[in-house]
């Protein structure tokens, strides 16, 4: 009798489990500390929005913009005001300081009676809203009324506080125009998961974004390109002067205060990058005095312009740099920081400093003449010298400086700020130094790489999955936390023409840098964040945003053993999922061979073709994938 029980004990303890486990209220990022209560509080058309009396005016706006947002889904038309009797959902300043929450931690209490969102600051409020609408039903997300519908949210007990105060993203929208819409769609979606600051990255070779208005010529010529479609860097020929330039754009002053009101309304901060000296060509198509060569320049269509090679070293073709002995170099960026400093209120600017190639500075009879007077040796000491300068005049308009990591070559200033994006080295490296530093590794976060299978999405050099995006840790091995800022994900769009694809590579590779930005380390598991991303995609669904499955597709490698034999290593991102082949030029479903261990590929296929499946259903997309790929792969092992 004993015996029958135990087991049919121990079966009902893991349906409870798998219940419990599904039942698990789902928030990104994961919470420091969320109970799942029992029991739940249905929303109506009587339920009120309050705020504690004598709070401040953002309150009030938060309260009333929370209402606008339930109505869209729920058809309620909810009422806001002070509180007053229990019940409802109340937005609550404490009088008394909790310490833990720090100024954007929060506390979300969902009883079946009412719910109660506080915070020490108004910032906590607004991700605590944040927290409160993941725990909405999916339907919460739908742009029309869901009619009978019942509007539950989970009783939750949730404490939360953020690991680091910068938890960014970087908008590359020189390469590819977005509009003053765009942006502000792009941050809306940031800060439902506890983003809180953008970085613009405003100024390239491929456009001038901002105008700088006693510098005209930087948006009216910088701004405006001919248009090239087409594989990134594939441009068949030079730029025709005789060709149009109307691919473009740039904001207005007046749109970029907008965007910075858009961005305070919600806790979101706005970086600006001006890159200098390198990524300068549409600068130098404005003002080619400012060059070391002089003469005419184009802003950049699409022609290759730089040669790389293997050991990491490369050289310009086409001047793309500000000449560091031109004295006018420097009256110019005076005007341009003057003139961005007046319109972003964060206190750091962004100089960009990356890849800039020296070899028209070496030819340079001035750039000489300038080593020779200060005493420089090397060309890193002379992008020193340049940086250091702009430092100074940064600092003079109040701001500090922000670079990325090349500007640790040849010396930096004590105060200079250092973001991270060449691996974690730099970061590494700043931090020994003690100078504060924004991780933003191109191995963990560079949202433009190649998301799944390769031949399932457009072709960039290098890959980053979900899984390893999701092990980033700002704070790596050795490293002082005191000058880590936090993290940052960079999207780059010199691929992405348009809104959706922006979009699809961003999201949800950014959930990962969300929770690694914002979630105590300890909190961190993949398989649970695999889940709640999941969930997330029922929602981009009813809101229709375009987002990327690629987790779910299968991850395909090779090998050959000693005698030269070729094998498929095949595996997946997220657990509970079954791989099916074929070798017979057949599309296989789950009627056919299982991957199990490393597959001998027969000697007269041609083609390998694999998919997913979880729980008898198809769940990734088919990859078709040549034999001679395979080979490919295996020999780069």
């Amino acid at each position: 009798m004993k015996k029958t029980l135990l087991p049919l004990i121990l079966a009902l303890g893991i349906l409870t489990a798998q219940s419990q486990n599904k039942s698990t209220p789902s928030v990104i990022p994961v919470p420091a500390s969320l109970i799942a209560n029992s029991g739940t509080f249905t929303i109506t058309n009587n339920t009120v929005i309050s705020v504690s009396a004598g709070t401040s005016k953002e309150l009030d706006n938060m309260s009333n913009q929370m209402s606008k947002v339930l109505q869209t889904a729920t058809g309620f038309n909810l009422k806001t005001g002070p509180a007053g009797t229990d019940g409802g959902i109340k937005l609550e300043l404490l009088t008394t300081p909790n310490t833990s929450l720090g100024n954007e931690g929060y506390q979300l209490k969902v009883t079946s009676t009412g719910v109660l969102i506080s915070a020490n600051k108004p910032a906590g409020i607004f991700y605590g809203i944040q927290s409160f609408m993941q725990l909405m039903p999916k339907e919460i997300e739908s742009k029309t009324v869901v009619n009978n519908f019942s509007w539950t949210v989970p009783c939750v007990t949730i404490d939360d506080q953020p690991r680091f105060g910068w938890r960014g993203l970087m908008l590359d929208v020189s390469r590819h125009f977005f509009t003053k819409d765009e942006v502000k769609k792009f941050m809306d979606d940031m800060v439902k998961f506890k983003f809180n600051l953008l970085h613009l990255h405003l100024t390239d070779d491929e456009g001038w974004r901002i105008e700088i208005k006693s510098l005209p010529k930087l948006t009216s010529v910088g701004a405006w390109r001919i248009e090239r479609n087409g594989k990134w860097a594939n441009s068949p020929k030079a730029a025709d002067p005789s060709e149009p330039k109307t691919y473009g754009g740039f904001y207005t002053q007046e749109d970029i205060k907008e965007l910075v009101k858009y961005g305070q309304d919600r806790f979101l901060t706005i970086m600006p990058e001006i890159d200098v000296p390198g990524h300068s060509m549409a600068a130098l198509a404005a003002y080619p005095e400012l060059s070391c060569t002089g003469g005419e320049h184009t802003v950049y269509q699409g022609i290759s312009f730089m040669n790389w090679f293997p050991n990491g070293k490369f050289e310009a073709i086409v001047e793309n740099g500000l000449c560091p002995a031109n004295e006018k170099v420097y009256e110019f960026l005076d005007k341009v920081f003057t003139e961005v400093a007046a319109l972003f209120p964060f206190e750091y600017i962004h100089m960009g400093g990356d890849e800039c190639a020296k070899n028209f500075w070496e030819k340079s009879p001035a750039v000489q003449a300038l080593m020779k007077k200060e005493g420089l040796k090397t060309m890193p000491e002379v992008e020193s010298y340049f940086v250091k300068r702009v430092e100074k005049i940064v600092n003079s308009k109040g701001k500090k400086l922000m670079g990325w990591d090349e500007i640790l070559e040849g010396g930096i200033s004590p105060t200079a700020n250092v973001m991270s994006w060449r691996g974690v080295k730099g970061g590494i490296e700043a931090a020994e130094s003690k100078h504060h530093v924004v991780m933003s590794p191109s191995s963990f976060a560079y949202l433009d790489y190649v998301q799944g299978e390769p031949l399932l999405e457009a072709p960039v050099y290098a890959s980053l999955r979900l899984n390893k995006a999701y092990s980033f840790d700002p704070v790596q091995e050795g490293m002082d936390a005191k000058y880590v800022l936090g993290g940052q994900g960079n999207q780059w769009t010199e691929q992405l023409g348009n809104y959706r694809s922006l979009q699809y590579m961003t999201w949800p590779r950014a959930l990962a840098i969300a929770e690694a930005t914002w979630s105590p380390k300890e909190r961190k598991d993949w398989n649970s964040f695999a889940s709640r991303v999941e969930k997330q995609f029922d929602r981009w669904d009813i809101s229709d945003d375009k987002y990327s499955k690629a987790m779910f597709d299968a991850v395909v490698e090779a090998s050959k053993d000693d005698k030269g034999n070729l094998y498929a290593n095949l595996s997946t991102e997220v657990s509970g999922m079954s791989i099916y082949y074929s070798f017979d030029e057949s599309n296989p479903d789950n009627y056919y061979p299982k991957y199990a261990k490393p597959v001998l590929v027969p000697k007269d296929a041609a083609t390998m073709k694999i998919v997913t499946y979880r729980d008898g259903k198809q769940i990734g997309k088919q990859i078709n994938i040549p034999v001679t790929e395979l080979a490919k792969r295996a020999a780069k092992k």
